[in-house]
């Protein structure tokens, strides 16, 4: 009788669990592997009625490596030790399956624990649920010296992060080459190729060129990239990278009225998401043949580079790996005493600016901008006229003064924030603005790199 009503309660238990919409999630993978060899895991989830966003996460030991084999839709990265699955919407299926592959160094032995973790959004509140830990052993190789065999968990603490011993130095990193531009038949003027060498990235990732003037530019073959022209600069945007490790992206530099040089001076630089972080590394110009490239030359373009990018100088606050830089953040000054402008009825009296300068941020975030003009002003009496009361920040920006005010990481809260200005305040043509590490940049791009839905 009591084992009866052990089993009734557990089933009730296990009904209310599906209906409440739990999640439930197991990990499968084998107690013991062989140094040198690959082996599987699979990790089964029961989302219930989870709906949207979410990411499952396993950090592995140094010196093992792992690539997706099922993805179950979800976007697959492997950097820093970390494997992630994101899933911008999971999937209708109420069970998803997800496979990856582990690559064991055949120098190691020893014994390792593994353990997963999916996170999720229910009721705007962001949940986790974890896998249960396994211990897995390795079997040390049979054909390698024994001197050269290293405990797991030694190797952990002598042995810095690196690449697998079998994967060419230089093939793995990062790295943007063009092509000096070229006289491309068309009159005068000149074609444009870039090599992408991805590394392990995925998705979100920029392709941003100061082009002379002079000059206007025409995509040819973007890759499924986004172009865009405007004020001298051009764009590729990717939300998700082409599969090949390394291609190529081509546009043509029109010179104005069909006459311009036989050649072009172009600076870029091309962004991508490390981790939470954007990185930002110089295209490369060489003098090289990109036209029609197989595989394997691109391959040996992206080997001769290698040693040039490894020299080349480094510097960033979130991360040792890749060659990217921080993104600059740079400020043209407001002169600290500025005297309004003759007939300015709201301030005639000199005022300092420099208190309500704008000051950059790290990171994306998304402000609301209320006003512009090529003037200053007295900030205080204006936006009081105007019933703002947060605090208002302004910025100079191709030639305006441009006036902002609050912060925020989601484009949600900001867009948000933007209606009740308008129902609450006189300034009813109020926009949302983004930027990076301080650095204006479109709402679109934004949305890219943040991974965040837009909202009318």
């Amino acid at each position: 009788m009591f084992r009866f009503i052990t089993v009734f309660v557990n089933a009730i238990g296990v009904l209310l669990f599906s209906i409440l919409g739990g999640v439930q999630l197991t990990m499968n993978a084998p107690s013991s592997v062989q140094a040198g060899a690959e082996f599987r895991v699979e990790v089964r989830l029961d989302k219930g009625t989870t709906e949207g966003f979410a990411r499952y996460q396993q950090q592995l030991p140094l010196g093992l490596t792992a690539e997706v084999v099922e993805s179950s839709t979800g976007s697959f990265s492997f950097e820093d030790q970390r494997i992630r699955l994101i899933w911008l919407s999971l999937p209708s299926e109420k069970e998803i399956k997800v496979v990856y592959k582990v690559k064991v160094d055949e120098r190691l032995k020893g014994s390792f624990n593994l353990k997963g973790a999916f996170s999720y959004i229910s009721n705007n509140e962001k949940l986790t649920k974890e896998t249960q830990n396994q211990l897995i052993s390795i079997n040390p190789s049979s054909t390698l010296d024994p001197n050269q065999i290293i405990d797991i968990n030694e190797f952990q603490h002598i042995v810095p992060a690196q690449r697998p011993v079998s994967m060419p130095t230089g093939l793995s990193s990062v790295s943007c080459i063009r092509q000096t531009p070229y006289p491309s038949g068309e009159g005068n003027d000149l074609a444009v190729n870039i090599l992408v060498n991805k590394g392990s990235m995925q998705k979100f990732a920029k392709i941003e060129e100061e082009i002379p003037q002079g000059f206007s530019a025409e995509a040819v073959d973007t890759r499924e990239g986004v172009f865009t022209f405007k004020d001298q600069r051009a764009k590729i945007l990717w939300m998700a990278l082409p599969s090949d490790p390394k291609f190529v992206v081509s546009y043509r530099l029109i010179p104005d009225n069909g006459l311009g040089s036989t050649s072009a001076s172009i600076r870029g630089q091309f962004s991508y998401m490390q981790g939470d972080a954007t990185r930002v590394i110089n295209i490369e110009q060489q003098d090289i043949s990109l036209r029609n490239a197989s595989m394997a030359e691109l391959d040996e373009i992206v080997r001769t580079s290698a040693g040039r990018y490894a020299n080349a100088e480094i510097s960033s606050s979130y991360s040792s790996g890749g060659h990217g830089i921080d993104i600059p953040v740079r400020y043209q000054d407001i002169p600290e005493r500025v005297r309004p402008a003759a007939g300015n009825a709201v301030a005639r009296a000199e005022f300092n600016m420099k208190p309500y300068m704008l000051e950059p941020e790290n990171g994306v975030y998304y402000r609301v901008q209320v006003a512009a003009g090529h003037k200053a002003i007295n900030i205080k009496k204006y936006f009081e006229m105007l019933n703002i009361e947060h605090e208002v920040r302004t910025e100079r920006h191709e030639g305006w003064y441009k006036y902002s005010i609050g912060s925020f990481r989601e484009y949600k809260e900001a867009r948000d924030f933007r209606v009740k200005i308008w129902n609450t305040s006189k300034a009813n043509d109020a926009f949302v603005t983004a930027y990076n590490n301080g650095r204006r940049i479109t709402v679109q791009e934004a949305l890219m790199i943040s991974n965040q839905q837009w909202y009318r």
